[in-house]
C-alpha cells in the first residue's frame, strides 16, 4: 500500500500542482481497485444488488458501470 499512502500524502501537500496530480492518481488507483473488487464479487456470485449496497449506489448505476467487464 505505499503507492497509496505516498499518494494520500502527497494529495495535501501545499503545492497545488503536487497535490491535484496526487489526487488525479488516487481516482485512477480508486477506479482500478473497484473494477478489481467489483468482478470478484460477479465471480462468487454476488448480485448487482449486493455489490451496489456495498458500494452505497444503486444497482443500475454499478451495473451500468461495471456490466460489460
Amino acid at each position: 500500500m505505499t503507492e497509496a499512502t505516498d499518494l494520500a500524502e502527497s494529495a495535501g501537500d501545499r503545492d497545488p500542482r503536487v497535490g491535484l496530480r496526487a489526487v488525479a492518481a488516487l481516482r485512477r488507483l480508486l477506479e482500478r481497485l473497484e473494477a478489481i473488487q467489483v468482478r470478484s464479487a460477479r465471480d462468487q456470485g454476488w448480485s448487482w444488488q449486493e455489490i451496489a449496497a456495498e458500494l452505497g449506489v444503486s444497482r443500475q448505476a454499478v451495473h451500468k458501470k461495471h456490466g460489460r467487464q
